[in-house]
């Protein structure tokens, strides 16, 4: 996690002063639950609360009680005792430090999924915006790279907005599966502090109580997690790659958009890169990779070990910040990136119409020509074109094999553009419903 490439209301979230203060609610909660059961004093709950409740928790001093303790919960513990006084002690009754971390990294990375839920909202609405803008803006679809048939642009961020929206669903069910809460002391059994205990907790904090802990929330949960924000991950990639061709010099039918005094080059001043989709390219990688030592974690020893403890610290911050950061960029690419329709039609008429090679193989077929005829006689006039050999449709007509089947006229009927375009209504309303 760096500052290049972090927002503040997310990396607030993995600060030490918002972790230490989680930490507090779960063990202010905690002995209240444990007074109302009648195993601590009220008045001592009631404390705990007010000498807690606004205090500004001492990083520096807790990081000092830490290097002789080694042990980041006691050193907790032990400051907050100087703040609460002598009814500090019934702090933590029957708990063990794992009911204070894993509930309190599961707190986080429900807030932390809430803001990226947002975010993908704001994407959205910027690609919903743009698709309506573009729907029937035709432009060439490409497989292999390589020129296939008419689409429109529209098209192409409808398909985005589909792709996010699973990714906005992904990302909710991902907080359902992480935003649990273990208060069941050592070994998960409970033996020194009743579930009830936890089923308040859960409820103060947002969450519910973890069936079965064993000390440790189990790690498949978060490997879930993480392995979510991955897929979303590789959904931003799709898209700045695509936005990545399209602004080649040859393509040029988009490009991100470049704001005055910008510069492209050290070297070269005439250079527009794209350098926002390609910073995006390289923040997807990072947040894929978090994903493998997420489930890495799945394997614990017994009821408990640490070995994920130093991952977690670790990926947890840099997965989410990373990830939120990535979603605002790309959203602020998508809201201002510039489209060219001319030179989208251009390169729609760049191949001499081989692009409607499909619809004169039909027209063919339906005319009664065998598909294997069919076929050799739509290649072999399309050949040529590739050559720079003439345009497609003189060839066609000039043809005595394909128009002994096919009229001039019908085969020129096979070139309309609109013909591609017949059901972009269809496939909009298959995204956005009936808003368009």
């Amino acid at each position: 996690m760096i500052p290049r490439y972090s927002r503040p209301e997310m990396t607030a979230i993995w600060s030490p002063e918002t972790r230490f203060r989680i930490w507090f609610e779960i063990e202010a909660h905690a002995t209240t639950a444990l007074a109302e059961l009648g195993v601590v004093p009220k008045e001592a709950a009631a404390k705990v609360w007010e000498k807690g409740r606004d205090a500004v928790f001492d990083v520096a001093r807790i990081d000092e009680i830490e290097r002789v303790t080694k042990h980041d919960v006691i050193a907790f513990l032990t400051h907050l005792a100087e703040i609460v006084g002598p009814e500090a002690r019934f702090v933590h009754q029957g708990m063990t430090s794992s009911d204070v971390l894993d509930t309190c990294l599961n707190v986080q990375l429900a807030r932390a999924a809430d803001l990226l839920i947002a975010d993908i909202d704001g994407l959205l609405a910027a690609l919903k915006r743009r698709a309506f803008e573009h729907k029937f803006t035709p432009t060439i679809g490409r497989s292999h790279g390589i020129h296939a048939e008419p689409v429109t642009f529209g098209l192409k961020l409808a398909q985005a907005y589909a792709e996010f929206e699973r990714a906005r669903a992904r990302l909710v069910a991902a907080r359902a599966e992480v935003a649990t809460c273990a208060i069941s002391g050592a070994v998960g059994t409970f033996a020194n502090i009743d579930p009830r205990v936890e089923e308040y907790v859960a409820e103060k904090m947002g969450l519910v109580p973890e069936p079965v802990s064993t000390q440790v929330i189990p790690r498949d949960r978060h490997a879930m997690f993480f392995a979510v924000l991955g897929v979303v991950a590789s959904s931003i990639e799709r898209l700045a790659i695509e936005v990545r061709h399209l602004q080649r010099t040859e393509v040029l039918e988009a490009e991100e958009y470049f704001s005055e005094g910008q510069k492209g080059s050290s070297a070269m001043p005439h250079k527009r890169n794209p350098v926002l989709t390609e910073n995006l390219t390289g923040l997807a990688r990072m947040v894929r990779a978090y994903a493998l030592p997420a489930m890495e974690n799945v394997a614990l020893w017994h009821e408990r070990d640490i070995s994920h403890s130093s991952v977690e610290r670790m990926i947890g911050p840099d997965a989410t910040v990373t990830l939120d950061f990535a979603l605002a960029r790309l959203t602020g690419v998508i809201d201002k990136l510039l489209v060219y329709p001319e030179q989208m039609q251009r390169n729609l008429d760049r191949l001499g119409g081989l692009v409607h090679s499909q619809r004169v193989l039909l027209a063919l077929t339906q005319a009664g020509v065998s598909r294997e005829d069919a076929y050799r006689l739509v290649q072999r006039n399309a050949m040529p074109v590739w050559r720079g050999e003439g345009d497609f449709l003189t060839l066609l007509q000039a043809d005595k094999e394909v128009t002994a089947a096919l009229k001039p006229e019908a085969i020129a009927e096979c070139f309309d553009l609109g013909y591609h375009l017949k059901h972009v209504d269809t496939i909009f309303r298959r995204v956005f419903g009936s808003d368009n």
